[in-house]
């Protein structure tokens, strides 16, 4: 499949030292994209760590991670204002939020009232203190991630901040003959640092987004999209489908694949490749589909069977 010249270098990059993820890889890089948001939930020790300090390298931004914690405090994130004793006068000192990439861990550990000073900044880019506001420097992307086998201790995101998130993800583990690739890189690296070039930079990036604004969606698929989100809304299994924020993600990230895949123009295939991602976290399933184990995934795969495709 024919790439975008500059969204295959990046991945090619980070491949170097992310073994076997090419597919979560290519998630995040859409994400990224469309200024989106991105929650990755996944099992300790899968390298969502990794990702996100590689997408940062290769992609020329400033990067800062947030251990979230049960102490933490609103202005642990955002910053807080400081008396200068030489001038007598409090001056803002700014939190790790002021960065391009923010990886915030275990984003579930830290209280609602700490989880709440990310919503302003991730739907407004935006951060107000003491009155005052400031904003920060695009791009801005919110890699969020969470321990889905830890409760105890922990605050589960409220639906209004799951829904600033245009995609929820999971790494997964590696195959066999992909984990032994990791052991021979660590051996030739001979140590746990690694090395990425910086393949773009901050003006760059806000350039390939805006190239994907440009890119044309046909009538139909844009009624084919709202079938899907509206399909969430029916199942009988959901309690709440997604809102037009799920909508609003599909065609984001549909004209980012299509943009990916050097097209001017979305297919149906684009947007059967993001649904789920875009949509899984969304929904909100029946208590007693949820204790059978129903998966928000195979309702949507569902839909996405039974929705005819629009014959372009």
């Amino acid at each position: 499949m024919v790439k975008n010249d500059k969204i295959a270098s990046v991945l090619q990059e980070i491949s170097q030292v992310v073994v076997g993820k090419d597919e979560v890889l290519e998630l995040i890089m859409l994400a990224i994209l469309v200024d989106g948001h991105v929650l990755i939930e996944d099992y300790p020790g899968l390298a969502k760590t990794l990702i996100a300090k590689s997408f940062a390298k290769a992609l020329g931004l400033n990067f800062k991670r947030i251990q979230f914690t049960s102490d933490l405090l609103p202005s642990d994130i955002t910053g807080s204002f400081v008396l200068n004793r030489e001038t007598s006068q409090f001056e803002f000192r700014k939190g790790p939020i002021f960065t391009n990439i923010l990886l915030a861990d275990e984003i579930n550990r830290a209280p609602p009232r700490t989880q709440s000073a990310l919503l302003e900044a991730m739907q407004e880019r935006q951060v107000s203190v003491e009155g005052n506001t400031y904003l920060l420097e695009r791009p801005f992307i919110v890699i969020a991630t969470q321990n889905p086998i830890e409760y105890e201790g922990t605050y589960p995101l409220p639906e209004a901040q799951l829904d600033r998130f245009i995609m929820k993800i999971s790494v997964g583990y590696p195959k066999p003959e992909e984990e032994v690739e990791i052991l021979s890189r660590r051996i030739k690296r001979m140590t746990d640092d690694f090395e990425i070039r910086a393949i773009l930079n901050a003006k760059e990036v806000l350039q390939l987004q805006t190239d994907v604004e440009r890119i044309y969606i046909a009538e139909d698929l844009k009624k084919y999209i709202v079938q899907i989100v509206n399909g969430t809304r029916n199942a009988p299994e959901v309690e709440v489908g997604a809102s037009v924020r799920g909508s609003i993600a599909i065609l984001k990230l549909a004209r980012a694949m299509a943009y990916s895949n050097a097209r001017d123009f979305v297919t149906p295939d684009d947007i059967k490749r993001v649904a789920v991602p875009a949509l899984r976290h969304r929904l909100i399933l029946r208590t007693e589909y949820w204790l059978r184990g129903i998966k928000p995934d195979q309702i949507i795969e569902r839909i996405l069977n039974q929705v005819p495709v629009p014959k372009l």
